[in-house]
């Protein structure tokens, strides 16, 4: 592979960025390996997008149609009774201000549309089930297929604050090739999706293609046809 291809792709990438995924042979770093880690790196976020949109999306409404049945009320989020903290206020203050601005009528579905992963996650901290009436009940309505013994705060709580962190790594262009638990992090996505429907957990593994990268590794992207022009 000519020097000069890596140093045209480094100059677009930054050598910092693709540092990161240098790995030492032999004393030196192997820069075809680098870049095709770079690579492979891509192909795995790529694959985990429909597990981790499926998930947000079904997570998210799954909460939306409980608690507006719960409160009596589609922004059950305003309602004084269901007391959100202080911090998800401001997430749906936030939202509400977006919303305006764009010129868009303020409903409850755009509302709830608008709000980050993380305020749909937050609403399985302790609070909301010493001081709201969502929980722990609410485990049983937003996972219908949850098996009973599993109904514990603490636990899915965790679950899904796993899944932020992939979540946020992957949207956000970071490091997740090296992580050693990628396929237990990618099966707890679908159990979760699962639990909420098994309808929409085949429709997500038929669009799946987090085994195949996994399986393929850096060998599709150490292919000659990669680094090598192509000829007239």
């Amino acid at each position: 592979m000519p020097h000069s291809f890596i140093q045209q792709v480094e100059t677009h990438i930054s050598s910092e960025r693709l540092l990161a995924y240098a790995m030492r042979h032999d004393g030196h770093i192997d820069p075809k390996i680098t870049l095709a880690r770079y690579m492979l790196n891509m192909a795995l976020c790529e694959s985990f997008y429909p597990a981790l949109q499926s998930c947000e999306i079904a997570l998210r409404n799954a909460i939306h149609h409980h608690l507006t049945q719960l409160m009596g009320r589609e922004d059950w989020y305003e309602a004084p009774s269901f007391g959100l903290t202080l911090w998800a206020q401001d997430e749906v203050r936030k939202v509400k201000t977006k919303i305006q601005k764009m010129n868009k009528p303020l409903t409850a579905g755009r509302v709830v549309s608008e709000l980050q992963f993380g305020f749909w996650t937050s609403l399985f901290e302790a609070h909301y089930e010493q001081h709201t009436p969502f929980l722990p009940r609410g485990i049983k309505a937003v996972f219908p297929h949850l098996p009973k013994s599993l109904h514990k705060r603490k636990d899915r709580k965790n679950d899904l604050e796993q899944i932020r962190g992939l979540r946020n790594r992957v949207f956000h262009h970071e490091r997740i090739v090296h992580w050693r638990d990628l396929d237990a992090q990618h099966q707890l996505i679908l159990n979760v999706i699962g639990w909420i429907s098994p309808e929409l957990q085949r429709v997500t593994a038929a669009m799946d293609r987090f085994q195949s990268v996994r399986a393929a590794g850096l060998t599709p992207f150490l292919n000659r046809a990669v680094w090598e022009p192509k000829t007239p």
